[in-house]
């Protein structure tokens, strides 16, 4: 299990950005955080007094970058988010008490030179899905070669 301390370490955001308290459990392809910061009134994300559905998909690229920084024994440059599809929102809020602690995975399913492909889900403490959706992640190098 990896604490908030070394998840603070790994990923780039910093603070209250660090969505993400605990990883649970990974291999090389796939990853399972949890987070409580959705009930946060200091959540960054929040705005008018709730924290949006939509706000999920930071949880799942944060539980991404984490991956991919255990997988490479340390922190990485920072990817840029290219493409998102197959969003799924199944919650308006994610700001619900009820929920309890989320659970967060991520599954990598494409690595080239280039970037990274990430399936991520949200759940719910009791397991219901809250968000789930893919995301191309363009790497440092990719980006700079495009110029």
């Amino acid at each position: 299990m990896l604490t908030r301390a070394r998840i603070l370490e790994l990923i780039p955001h910093k603070g209250t950005m660090c969505l993400l308290d605990e990883a649970v459990g990974w291999s090389d392809a796939t990853i399972t955080c949890r987070a409580q910061s959705h009930l946060s009134p200091d959540n960054p994300l929040r705005r008018n007094g709730g924290l949006a559905g939509l706000c999920g998909i930071e949880y799942g690229l944060q539980a991404a970058a984490l991956h991919g920084a255990i997988v490479a024994g340390g922190p990485q440059p920072t990817g840029y988010l290219a493409a998102l599809r197959s969003v799924e929102i199944f919650a308006a809020r994610l700001d619900c008490p009820s929920f309890g602690k989320l659970e967060v995975t991520a599954q990598l399913e494409l690595r080239d030179m280039g970037g990274l492909i990430y399936g991520f889900r949200l759940r719910s403490a009791a397991g219901a899905d809250l968000l789930g959706g893919r995301a191309t992640i363009v790497l440092p190098a990719a980006v700079g070669g495009l110029t």
